[in-house]
């Protein structure tokens, strides 16, 4: 589903579809880009987002795109009990489990999120520079070391870090666009024709460091969308993320049996951006910045179910969704109100297509219509 689940089978569909990047062989008139995760899910979806944006930009700074080559990493023996900042040779340090080999030529784009996805990155920067060629490196959350040693560091607001080459987000980058949740709908429009209206999507995530999703929780959540079904007469898009356990999945499964929609339970295809892509209006679990972001960027009316438990930086991200006006906390009541939607992995793209294009000599990419911002660079 999600950043949690959705996403991955995407991302190998991404891969296995992709030509080798070689940009030897594919000349200088095109664009290459490597996305560097250690597989994770939540965050991966993140980097191959940004990547994607760029390259669906490429003609705008007079490049073609190729699609992008993902290579998930795994540390080594004895460097996997060090801290990524600390390898002395971070190429040598990881296995590439899945996308090919560490080795040039190296592309033009590099787009890392994870500890050890950034100390590869920062490795193909230098010896990309050493080398003469200009491997723009661009990595996503905080890295753990020094941001000098990337392009650009992307890093949500809410986590509030400081450095140099720094843009600040509104929330996390994802893979929502506008075109691929309209194309994931049109692709449900039989199945869902004959539900009643308004189409609730409801993005169910699951435990983590800060919050509990049990049963009881999903019993509370499942009893407030109940309430919400009643009172409006729609029907309810319910899909749960791998961080979702079995129990609570069984809870809301038994308790919305009877009730018009239809229920995803993580096996089989999955019709997340469907859904979104449908929805007249979007519950989200309090879990997942990704969710939320993602719910964010379709302009749809944003409810929040709370969840015991909590962080800091969570309770930073949710204040900042409802100062913008895109989200309310849910209890079983729907509303209908409009926001100007999330558009910040489009932003950040255009913040690498302007330092690619200075780097080949091209005209700058023409910037995009006004949306929520996260902030500027600093340094």
């Amino acid at each position: 589903m999600r950043g949690e689940s959705a996403r991955p089978e995407a991302a190998k569909m991404t891969q296995r579809s992709s030509p080798p990047n070689s940009p030897a062989e594919a000349g200088p008139s095109r664009l290459s880009a490597w996305v560097v995760t250690d597989g994770r899910t939540g965050i991966e979806i993140q980097a191959l987002g940004l990547a994607e944006a760029v390259l669906a930009r490429a003609g705008e700074i007079g490049r073609r795109a190729m699609p992008p080559r993902i290579l998930r990493i795994a540390a080594r023996r004895p460097w996997v009990w060090l801290p990524p900042r600390l390898w002395l040779d971070p190429l040598r340090a990881v296995q590439v489990t899945e996308g090919g080999r560490l080795d040039p030529p190296w592309p033009d784009l590099v787009v890392s999120t994870g500890r050890r996805s950034a100390a590869v990155t920062a490795a193909i920067r230098r010896q990309s520079h050493a080398a003469g060629a200009a491997t723009l490196a661009v990595h996503i959350q905080d890295p753990y070391q020094d941001f000098r040693r990337f392009d650009l560091v992307v890093v949500p607001r809410h986590d509030r870090v400081g450095g140099p080459n720094l843009v600040e987000t509104f929330g996390a980058l994802g893979r929502v666009t506008p075109e691929r949740l309209a194309a994931a709908a049109r692709d449900l429009e039989a199945e869902l024709a004959g539900l009643p209206r308004p189409l609730i999507a409801v993005a169910v995530g699951g435990s983590n460091r800060a919050f509990r999703l049990g049963t009881a929780e999903a019993e509370r959540l499942a009893a407030a969308l109940r309430a919400a079904q009643a009172e409006s007469g729609g029907s309810l898009l319910v899909t749960v993320s791998r961080r979702t356990e079995r129990a609570p999945t069984e809870a809301l499964r038994r308790s919305l049996a009877d009730l018009p929609g239809r229920f995803h339970d993580g096996t089989g295809a999955n019709p997340y951006f469907g859904f979104l892509g449908a929805a007249d209006a979007i519950v989200v679990t309090c879990d997942s910045v990704n969710m939320a972001s993602e719910a964010a960027a379709t302009g749809k009316p944003v409810h929040v179910f709370e969840l015991p438990g909590g962080s800091r930086k969570f309770a930073r991200f949710h204040a900042d969704l409802r100062q913008a006006g895109i989200a309310r906390p849910f209890t079983g009541d729907l509303a209908s109100w409009s926001y100007q939607p999330l558009d910040e992995t489009r932003r950040v793209a255009q913040r690498v297509l302007q330092a690619l294009a200075k780097r080949g000599g091209a005209a700058e990419p023409v910037t995009s219509g006004k949306r929520h911002s996260g902030g500027e660079s600093h340094g």
